[in-house]
């Protein structure tokens, strides 16, 4: 490799000396020590989690209860899991942060650092650049049921570049611990929004024989009412049109919905997407005029693989060209008004699902049908009680699509970092 193309793209100011190659064993020591009773935790390498409590993780201990003949790694030590997934085409290289000590596989191979800064090597193991070094010991074709087959004294051989300064090899460890703790911290915000939401769903409508919420705003006293579906809504007719009609030249519509995507746009479509099919074809119209959807109505998914079959959308906002429901949908319209946002929140929650699961059909593929959402229950309090609650789960949306959009934003920097930070 020419000297050039050992300096990376981005690197903290004042060092300028190429990288260097080194192999991992001039840096690290194996460790083969073996658990003499001192731990009775079983480790487990996660791509994205690290080193993790077996346990917990797979809600399991596929350990063996004796893990006498285990390697016992103490805390900042290394282990290599020649297992591979999709987010680990090489296997995974973890250190062990979140315990002072635990067991792993003698498959796995283990090692502690004595020649560079650990926080470093973290990071550089979450790039690809040790990629190639390990594909080029691994047998060929010797992969038994996603494992390597790598053997220790080959691993330890590979060849690694870093920072010949300690002093530069720290502020990029800690650097993206740094960066690491903020998407942390994001997640987290993210993950506890979610479950707050998920608590008010369950408290903000009535339970199974009862006739008011766990919690309601103030003002608030009067009855829940109860009503069939079917008394609510009337079904509009569904679209089941063909490929080469929606997308041909003289098409009618274009860019068919699947009910089993409704899922991934919450509870509205912003108008920004043409997610549904829509007339392009003034003179077919007519033909539709019955089934083109308006602002307020709901469009079930009658498919899917999963319990996800029965989830709907709620339209709040449509693109400006007439737009109809495409295949494996279910289109309905309220027969009255209900406030902004309250019926995406309520059909989409336990209270209302839990109808549906006994009424679903299907093994490997789901589906529930016009029949079976007829004579479901609807339960709703007055209207401005309804626009109260869509405002308040609308809020809790909005806060929860910004951390996650925040999240995102800082894992697209870090992956571009660590492809420009590394040689």
């Amino acid at each position: 490799m020419a000297e050039q193309a050992k300096v990376p793209a981005i690197r903290f100011a004042g060092f300028t000396d190429p990288w260097e190659q080194r192999k991992l064993e001039d840096i690290a020591n194996r460790v083969t020590r073996k658990n003499e009773g001192e731990s009775d935790l079983p480790l487990t390498i996660s791509s994205q989690y690290g080193l993790v409590d077996q346990r917990t993780f797979f809600n399991n201990q596929v350990a063996s209860k004796d893990m006498s003949g285990y390697y016992l790694l103490r805390k900042g030590e290394f282990a290599y899991n020649k297992s591979t997934s999709g987010d680990s085409p090489w296997g995974a290289v973890k250190r062990l942060v979140r315990y002072e000590q635990g067991c792993v596989s003698t498959l796995y191979i283990c090692f502690g650092l004595d020649g560079a800064d650990p926080d470093f090597l973290v990071t550089y193991y979450e790039t690809d650049r040790w990629y190639k070094a390990v594909q080029m010991i691994a047998a060929e074709g010797a992969r038994n049921h996603g494992l390597l087959n790598i053997a220790p004294n080959d691993f330890f051989d590979t060849a690694l570049i870093l920072p010949p300064s300690r002093e530069e090899q720290e502020l990029i460890g800690l650097f993206f611990a740094r960066l690491d703790n903020l998407i942390t911290l994001h997640q987290r915000k993210c993950d506890k929004l979610v479950i707050f939401k998920k608590s008010m769903l369950e408290k903000m409508f009535p339970k199974d024989g009862e006739s008011v919420p766990e919690i309601r705003f103030a003002g608030f006293t009067d009855p829940w009412e109860q009503r069939k579906f079917g008394d609510c809504f009337e079904f509009l007719k569904s679209n089941t049109l063909s490929r080469a009609g929606l997308n041909g030249e003289n098409g009618t519509a274009r860019n068919v919905h699947y009910g089993d995507i409704l899922i991934k746009f919450g509870d509205c479509l912003d108008g920004e997407r043409s997610d549904l099919p829509f007339i392009t074809d003034d003179t077919v119209l007519p033909k539709y005029a019955g089934s083109i959807l308006r602002e307020g109505d709901v469009i079930f998914a009658d498919t899917a693989e999963d319990e996800t079959a029965g989830k709907c959308v709620e339209l709040r906002k449509l693109p400006k060209e007439p737009t109809i429901s495409g295949l494996h949908t279910i289109p309905a319209r309220p027969r009255f008004p209900f406030g902004t946002g309250y019926l995406g929140h309520y059909l989409n929650s336990d209270a209302y699902h839990r109808q549906l699961l006994p009424l679903m059909q299907g093994i490997k593929v789901i589906s529930i049908s016009k029949a079976a959402l007829q004579d479901t229950q609807v339960r709703f309090p007055g209207l401005s009680e309804q626009s109260a609650i869509g405002a308040a789960l609308n809020e809790i949306d909005s806060l929860i699509t910004l951390h996650q959009r925040k999240l995102e934003l800082l894992q697209n920097v870090k992956k571009s970092l660590l492809d420009k930070m590394f040689v």
